[in-house]
């Protein structure tokens, strides 16, 4: 099913898009066509507007440091940093890797996960590629939308960002295009103006209770839906699409051919390709499968935009 939906998908798009969760979207709105039906409803956006991301509990949580003294952090960072063999022992390598990550202004912190950023670019993108990029402009234009967010506290600069980016440009565009190859439509009543407004009324603590995600929305609804379904847990539709691609002949054919093509459009580093598909997707699928994924969709989107070229020696800058 994923090796047939694939080009597709990667063909539907006016710009490259690597979100592996295009793909049970796709098949989920294709068979409820199948059944009849013509109109669909999603949830996007009540996650960006109620404060319902794991993330945000998080990032609450990390930004209780840069609230601690600053002699005290200085002696924190000197014994969790500069005792040799610190790193050894199990409570001091947690400690450091959340100081590390509290250490982060917002919202540098947001991004570090980032494989790419934790690769580094120039262990990832060709050097003729990196000549014709701003390579600091993706991190630049969040802290500026980061910054002109008229809000006071964490969460609602958080939810202001994610609106702009994981709804705007990346889980609206999924849905609304998978849809529109199934043929169906698509309604977001989450997202319906009076809505959105009166989310905005609500305190900050009405949409993240300590590390309570969706607290409002949670108690509003709580006397109107089963208590099984307020407690339950988010399940978004991710696949494990690295240990398919090491394990699935037909993916591994699929994304290995993609990345032996893309190679020759001079943007990533030839030993990358070559490490992400013999090395790199063994040692670790979780990790180094989404990359592998987004770079396959990126050379299928090229396949299906052939005019998409550029005389600076970097295909599709």
């Amino acid at each position: 099913d994923v090796v047939r939906a694939v080009p597709p998908i990667a063909a539907a798009y006016d710009q490259p898009f690597g979100n592996a969760s295009a793909v049970p979207t796709y098949y989920c709105v294709s068979r409820a066509r199948s059944d009849g039906i013509e109109r669909m409803l999603g949830g996007d956006g009540g996650d960006e507007l109620f404060g319902g991301n794991d993330r945000y509990a998080k990032q609450i949580q990390l930004a209780r440091y840069g609230r601690m003294p600053r002699v005290s952090r200085k002696v924190l960072e000197m014994l969790l940093f500069g005792v040799p063999g610190a790193a050894r022992i199990p409570l001091f390598r947690r400690a450091r890797s959340y100081v590390a990550q509290a250490a982060l202004p917002m919202p540098e912190r947001y991004e570090s996960y980032n494989l790419l950023q934790r690769l580094g670019p120039e262990n990832v993108f060709s050097a003729g590629f990196l000549e014709v990029v701003d390579r600091d402009r993706p991190l630049a234009h969040l802290k500026t939308v980061y910054d002109d967010t008229q809000a006071n506290t964490l969460i609602n600069r958080m939810l202001a960002l994610d609106i702009k980016f994981t709804l705007a440009d990346n889980d609206l565009p999924k849905v609304t295009r998978t849809c529109d190859i199934a043929g169906v439509d698509v309604g977001f009543p989450l997202l319906h103006d009076s809505v959105v407004d009166f989310s905005a009324t609500l305190p900050a603590d009405f949409k993240l209770r300590g590390t309570r995600l969706r607290y409002f929305f949670k108690e509003a609804l709580r006397d109107f839906l089963p208590e099984a379904t307020i407690a339950k847990k988010k399940h978004g539709f991710g696949l494990p699409t690295g240990v398919w691609l090491r394990d699935d002949p037909r993916l591994h054919q699929l994304a290995g051919d993609a990345l032996s093509d893309l190679r020759h459009r001079r943007i990533f580093l030839d030993g990358l390709l070559d490490q992400l598909m013999a090395r790199r997707l063994q040692e670790h699928a979780g990790y180094y499968g989404t990359l592998v994924w987004v770079l396959m969709m990126l050379e299928m989107w090229f396949k299906a935009h052939p005019g998409v070229e550029s005389t600076s020696g970097a295909a599709g800058v």
